[in-house]
């Protein structure tokens, strides 16, 4: 497992691939904008012009694009991954994506004699750089096994979820608790604002107690110190929010706070503000630098 093939070098991929390399993998890149590979061209991975051609002679192709339909098109489309690995490879979607979807792409993989796992990962671009993001790992227990030495690279809490699809529904799990947790936060400082407390002393009065949360305690401080620079952009957020809600109603649960924080996440990026970071959402009620 030496020869990596890694597509999708955003915020979140650019790290982990440099890890991979400084962990002595051999590492091919692919990004639909090359000038997002350029760091990682110049620590000495090899450039790649499609994913097809990233896939081609590796032991493990990664993938952590935008969309499920990135997704599916990076591996069912006619040059992509599926179709140009080798049997034998080991193939991980590390994009938070929809579980039914997961479950596609390992059948597919599966009759090429293709190791398809999904890992999808959260502690976002802090995770990304320490190399300590949690990694939810669905598929066969004997490809997460193999898999070790390379999420080792970029991860420290690594958890088999179960079969195909299992680590993306664990995934949505994340980002629902995440929704109400955020929302929560931005909503207390609201009610702080709107009774005439001062912000500042709110915040240290309540963060360090019970109230306090790593969504308090570091995405929304970041928000109430003017910082909206994306460490998880809005509109990726609203895209796991609605993998939560959409697959949700198949499962038969009844999830009333994921849907209303998904929707004040589509008002806000119809306002433009989808790229920023998720501390945008003290937008939806009224707050900015205090």
């Amino acid at each position: 497992m030496k020869n990596i093939g890694f597509i999708g070098t955003g915020i979140m991929g650019a790290a982990m691939a440099g890890h991979l390399l400084d962990g002595g993998f051999a590492v091919s890149v692919y990004n639909r904008t090359k000038a997002k590979a350029e760091g990682l061209l110049a620590k000495g991975a090899k450039w790649c012009e499609s994913p097809g051609a990233c896939a081609q002679g590796q032991d493990v192709v990664i993938t952590i694009v935008g969309y499920p339909k990135d997704v599916e098109e990076v591996y069912l489309g006619a040059n992509g991954v599926l179709a140009s690995a080798s049997p034998g490879t080991y193939v991980v979607d590390m994009t938070t994506s929809s579980p039914l979807l997961a479950e596609k792409i390992f059948r597919v993989a599966q009759e090429k004699g293709i190791f398809a796992v999904d890992a999808p990962v959260t502690g976002g671009d802090v995770g990304a750089k320490n190399a300590t993001l949690s990694i939810l790992v669905g598929g066969e227990e004997a490809a997460f096994t193999a898999l070790q030495p390379v999420f080792a690279a970029m991860g420290n809490n690594i958890v088999h979820m179960g079969g195909a699809g299992a680590g993306q529904k664990a995934k949505a799990c994340n980002q629902i608790a995440i929704a109400g947790a955020l929302a929560g936060a931005c909503e207390a400082f609201a009610y702080a604002q709107a009774s005439g407390l001062d912000i500042e002393k709110t915040y240290q009065a309540i963060s360090q107690g019970a109230a306090g949360s790593f969504q308090m305690n570091n995405v929304v401080r970041r928000g109430l110190s003017g910082d909206f620079a994306p460490g998880f952009m809005l509109k990726h957020f609203g895209k796991d929010l609605a993998i939560g809600t959409e697959t949700s109603a198949a499962y038969g649960a009844a999830l009333p706070v994921l849907g209303q924080v998904l929707s004040q996440v589509r008002q806000l990026e119809r306002q433009k503000e989808g790229d920023k970071g998720t501390q945008a959402l003290l937008h939806y009620y009224g707050l900015d630098k205090q």
